[in-house]
Formats: C-alpha cells, sequence, structure tokens
C-alpha cells in the first residue's frame, strides 16, 4: 500500500488550495470527499479585498498560478466561466420593522482597485480548484465517505465502507461542519465557546429586484458611489441580516443568479418548526416593506440549506500528524465574509509548515502550535467583530461606529499583507511572509498595533455595556466616535471620524488628500501599512508628511 505524505480530507477551495500547495512543491497528496463536484457552498462566495490578496500571495509564494484567478472578476470571468458577478463594494442597509428603509441609516464601504473582485460562484471556482489539484499530482477519491480514521505514532490510516484503506504520515481535515476528524478524537465543544448565536438558512434565487430599484430611486441625495447591485449587500435589522451577492450584475452575465440567505439571532427570532423556510423568508421581509419589494418576484432555484445553529468550534484543531482548518476548525457566522480570508492566512502558515514536516519527517504537534493559536484566535476575533455588529443593529448611531473599526481593520490588514507581497516579489525572499507571523495580537487583523488593539477592545465593550442595558446605543456610539477620533493612526479626512458620512471611499488619490490635509495627525502607523502605489502617489504630490 502506498503511503502519502498528507491526506487531505476534503475537496472544497481550502482542500484543493492546500493540496495543490503541497503537491506542486514536491509533496505526495490524496484528496478524500465524501461526495463529488460540483458542490454548492455558501461560504466565501464574496471575494473581500483582504483575501484577493492573500490568495494573490498564496500563488505567487507557492507557485500556484491557478490561485491567482480568484482575485479578480476578469480572470475568474475570462478562465472559468461567467457565472461569476461583480464585487465593488459592501453594502449595508438598516432597516426597522413597518418601516420603509431610513436613507441616513445606510452605509457603503468601497475599497478601489486596478481590478474588480468577483463574487464566486462556487461550484465553479471549487471544481475548477479541484481539477487544478488533479494537475499538480494529487491523487483524488470522491464518494468516498470515511467509516475508519485511525492515528498511531507512524501513520494515518483513513478507510471506507467498501473496505478500502489509505495510508498517509499526515491528514489535514477541510471539511466542514460534520469533519470526519473532529467526530473521531470528539473535539467538538459541546457548546460553543463565542458569544455569537444564529442560525441561518440559504439557497440561490432568480427575480430578485436589483437593489437600486428600490433603495436608490427617488432619493438622488443619497445615492451611493457604486450602484448597491454592483457588490455584496447585507439588509440589517435587530437581531439579524438578509444578504444579497448577485451574479447577474454585469452585462456579460448568463447566470440570472442571486446568492440570498437569512442569519438571525435565535433568541430574538426564535425558529417555529412548523413554519418552512419559504414561508419564513416571506415573513421576514414581509415585515420590511422595502426588503418586500425587492423581493416580491424572487423565486428559489433549489431547497433552502438551513441550520438551527451556525457557531461551532473545537477544543483542539492540531495534534500529532493532524490538523483541522478553515470550516472544520470551526465556524462563526457569513457576516463580514471573512471565511475565505482567515483560510487563505492559515493556508499560509500551515504550507511551509507541512512541507518541512515532510522533508524532516516530523508531524508532531508542537512544530504546528501557531497555526493551532492562528486558526482559533481567528475565529474569536470573527467573534468579537460579528457579535458587536450584532448588537449594534439595533442602534444605527452605534452601528455607524462600528462599521469604522471594521473598515479601518480591513483596510490595515490588507496593506499589511500587500506590503509584504510586494516586497516578496521584488526579491522572492519567503521572510517577508514569515515576519508576519511575529506579531503579539494574532487574534486581530491589525495583529501587531497597541492602538488598534485598544480600539477594537472598546467596540466590544461598548456593545455588550449597550446589549447588557448599561448604556443607551447613543451613549455608546458617543463613545466609540470619540475612541476614533483620539486614535492617531487613523489618518483625517477617510471619513471615519465623521459621524455623517455614511460612505467610506479607500482609493490611492483619497488616502493621499487625506494623509496630506493637514497637520492634525502627523505620524501615522496606518500610513505605513498603506501599499507601494500609494506611498508613491503622495511623494509624487510633494507631501511633507512622513510616510515610512
Amino acid at each position: 500500500m502506498k503511503t502519502y505524505d498528507v491526506i487531505v480530507l476534503g475537496s472544497g477551495s481550502t482542500g484543493s488550495m492546500l493540496g495543490s500547495i503541497l503537491a506542486r512543491n514536491g509533496a505526495s497528496v490524496l484528496i478524500i470527499d465524501g461526495r463529488s463536484h460540483p458542490k454548492l457552498s455558501a461560504e466565501g462566495e464574496s471575494v473581500t479585498p483582504r483575501a484577493a490578496v492573500a490568495l494573490r500571495a498564496l500563488s505567487e509564494r507557492y507557485h500556484v498560478p491557478e490561485i491567482k484567478t480568484l482575485t479578480t472578476f476578469n480572470n475568474c470571468s475570462r478562465i472559468i466561466n461567467t457565472s461569476f458577478g461583480v464585487r465593488k463594494h459592501y453594502g449595508i442597509l438598516l432597516h426597522k420593522r413597518g418601516r420603509p428603509q431610513d436613507p441616513r441609516e445606510l452605509n457603503q464601504l468601497v475599497i478601489h482597485s486596478e481590478q474588480d473582485a468577483a463574487h464566486l460562484f462556487r461550484p465553479d471556482t471549487d471544481t475548477y480548484l479541484f481539477n487544478t489539484a488533479i494537475k499538480y499530482g494529487c491523487a483524488t477519491r470522491q464518494n468516498y465517505p470515511i467509516t475508519r480514521l485511525e492515528i498511531d505514532d507512524n501513520k494515518v490510516t483513513v478507510g471506507g465502507a467498501d473496505g478500502s484503506a489509505y495510508e498517509s504520515r499526515c491528514v489535514v481535515d477541510t471539511t466542514g461542519r460534520q469533519s470526519p476528524l473532529a467526530a473521531a478524537f470528539d473535539l467538538r465543544e459541546d457548546i460553543p465557546r463565542f458569544t455569537h448565536r444564529s442560525r441561518s438558512q440559504w439557497t440561490h434565487m432568480i427575480n430578485v429586484r436589483p437593489a437600486d430599484e428600490v433603495f436608490t430611486a427617488g432619493r438622488a441625495a443619497h445615492k451611493p458611489p457604486v450602484p448597491w447591485h454592483q457588490g455584496t449587500v447585507y439588509h440589517v435589522f435587530e437581531g439579524g441580516y438578509v444578504w444579497v451577492i448577485p451574479f447577474d450584475n454585469h452585462p456579460r452575465s448568463i447566470s440570472g443568479l442571486c446568492s440570498v440567505g437569512i442569519s438571525l439571532d435565535p433568541r430574538r427570532h426564535p425558529k417555529d418548526p412548523s413554519v418552512s423556510p419559504d414561508e419564513e423568508f416571506a415573513e421576514l421581509t414581509a415585515r420590511f416593506p422595502d426588503l418586500a419589494r425587492q423581493f416580491d418576484q424572487a423565486v428559489p432555484l433549489r431547497e433552502w440549506e438551513c441550520t438551527d445553529c451556525v457557531p461551532y468550534s473545537s477544543t483542539r484543531v492540531v495534534g500529532n500528524r493532524w490538523l483541522l482548518i478553515g470550516n472544520a476548525a470551526g465556524y462563526v457566522d457569513p457576516l463580514f465574509s471573512r471565511d475565505l480570508s482567515d483560510t487563505a492566512e492559515v493556508i499560509h502558515v500551515l504550507a511551509w509548515r507541512l512541507l518541512r514536516a515532510v522533508k524532516d519527517d516530523d508531524f508532531s504537534a508542537e512544530r504546528f502550535s501557531y497555526v493551532e493559536r492562528l486558526q482559533q484566535a481567528l475565529l474569536d476575533s470573527t467573534d468579537d467583530l460579528v457579535s458587536s455588529a450584532f448588537i449594534s443593529f439595533s442602534d444605527y448611531a452605534l452601528w455607524n461606529a462600528v462599521f469604522r473599526i471594521w473598515a479601518c481593520d480591513l483596510l490595515a490588514s490588507t496593506s499589511r499583507l500587500s506590503n509584504a507581497m510586494t516586497a516578496f516579489l521584488a526579491d522572492r525572499v519567503d521572510d517577508h511572509f514569515t515576519a508576519l507571523e511575529d506579531v503579539r495580537y494574532p487574534r486581530l487583523l491589525w495583529p501587531d498595533h497597541d492602538g488598534f488593539k485598544k480600539l477594537f477592545g472598546e467596540m466590544v465593550t461598548q456593545c455588550q455595556a449597550f446589549d447588557g442595558g448599561l448604556i443607551s446605543g447613543g451613549q455608546a456610539a458617543a463613545e466609540l466616535f470619540r475612541a476614533i477620533e483620539e486614535a492617531r493612526f487613523i489618518p483625517d479626512n477617510l471619513a471615519f471620524t465623521e459621524p455623517s458620512e455614511r460612505f467610506i471611499q479607500s482609493r490611492p488619490q483619497t488616502i493621499a488628500r487625506a494623509l496630506g490635509a493637514g497637520p492634525a495627525r502627523t505620524a501615522h502607523q496606518l500610513t505605513r501599512l498603506l501599499p507601494g502605489n500609494v506611498r508613491h502617489i503622495i511623494r509624487a504630490r510633494g507631501q511633507k508628511r512622513p510616510v515610512a
């Protein structure tokens, strides 16, 4: 029997990317999945700026150019097919029961780049990545439910119902909630450690009215910088939200589909077992007049996928000869679309360690301790952010402050990784990436900054105080805006400090103007994280403010 270096459980995007990287760099890999492609998934449909940079960095660092395909809409539609949507922004519209949406209570984050990002149609992207893994030499078994999983001091044995078995020196589980490895070692926490609680249902629909027909028409004074239909939109309300991720928002589309789902706090929206998913969605959208209009002609194309408890967590994600990563390790909520970028960052720190382990024949848990630390920390960070957001949905002023802290976090984390990749492309020295692991606060996306740690912690504290009835939403919002104003690492004139500015746009020219706007803030740590092209613009304009 052949003994593989690594068996990867799960042939979705995570398993296929990891398998491709390992095989491309000399490891023997077997990918096993209980199902076959194409497969449906609701996670990782919206590519955030951080995800795009992390995927590009994976592609360059580990010599797998196919991963870079996912980083832009043009790449996806040119290389894979035209089933993808374009993602130019993140839009959030707050709704109150029985009332039209108030155009003063909405936000849009636009992060401009040279090329637009994509809404990923996961059946196609996952199949593409799986084929890439095969191209680089991964062996595969699909439709192979695992009935046996044994790990001893020398090897891993994975077996199926037909009596066959495979051996490897290490196993990495990327499957998801029903992780065979988590079940075999009883790794799931009986009650997830997270503060956040939600239940969810999702599907793909047709005939979803473009949001601009509902939320822009007749409201010229409140028109967003980018049309709503050109990005990922969250319709938020007390205790939950509806997401809309269109695949039909560009001229070349042949899809007509939108990914639509709801996520609800069961403490505020308890499930009625007698109500079907179709009925619950209709009842929920009927509470909000404008949402009802957007979905008045929408038709689901498949049965709703439902879960009564979205979050789950694991006591451990690393052991001798085994690892859980991505959605196999845990999950919090689809809000903010963090799972793809978080998983890409975990693959960054795991892949080079696995390749060295193959060479050294040492798969002890100790050498993967940072993977454990990072994977668990990212889940906890997502919990802090999502639980704070859910709390703030009850009060727009508070959400408006949380929105800015999230935007700052996203900008800084994206730029931090982008700078490492730029340096790596110049000299191909891997130390630029490994240096990112030397941080004080891996729980944060901006993990090496004391000031941001304090600001993020203040967000969590104020939201929890509001949720506990200790202060009003207005008081919590005022405290957070005061903290944002006092945060010397946030540049002026990027709208972060102005509660009345609902739209935040991050483009090189805007940041350059902001950093040169005046003497109020003179030494921004955030400036050092800006991509090289932004710093070039600042220098070209002759700004006197130090930028390095």
